[in-house]
C-alpha cells in the first residue's frame, strides 16, 4: 500500500539528508550505496527529488508533530531550506540535484 511505502520511504529519506548534512557521503555517493548495496532502483535522494522534496517535508512534519519523539520523523534543516529556497526536485528543476 503507498500508506506502507511512504511510512518506510520517506524516513528513509531523512536518514539519507541527515548523512548528506554530516557530511558522511555526497548524494551521488548515498544513492549509489543504497542501488547497488540495497538494491533499490533509484536512491533515497534521487526519490526525494522524484516525489517532491516538498512533499516529503509534509510527510515528515506530520509525522514529526504526530510523534515528536521518535528521532526517524524528526525533518533534517536541509530539506526545510531546500523546500524554502523553491529547490522542490524535479519539478522545478533542482533539488538534490539538478535536473
Amino acid at each position: 500500500s503507498s500508506g506502507i511505502n511512504a511510512e518506510y520511504g520517506v524516513p528513509n529519506i531523512a536518514e539519507a539528508v541527515k548523512m548528506l548534512e554530516r557530511g558522511v557521503a555526497s548524494a551521488p555517493d548515498i544513492d549509489t550505496a543504497m542501488k547497488l548495496g540495497a538494491g533499490h532502483p533509484m536512491g533515497p535522494l534521487q526519490l526525494a527529488d522524484y516525489v517532491g522534496l516538498d512533499t516529503c517535508l509534509f510527510i515528515l512534519e506530520g509525522w514529526s508533530q504526530k510523534y515528536p519523539d521518535v528521532e526517524i520523523f524528526q525533518v533534517p534543516e536541509m530539506l526545510k531550506r531546500l523546500v524554502a529556497e523553491g529547490k522542490l526536485g524535479n519539478k522545478s528543476g533542482e533539488g538534490f540535484y539538478k535536473h
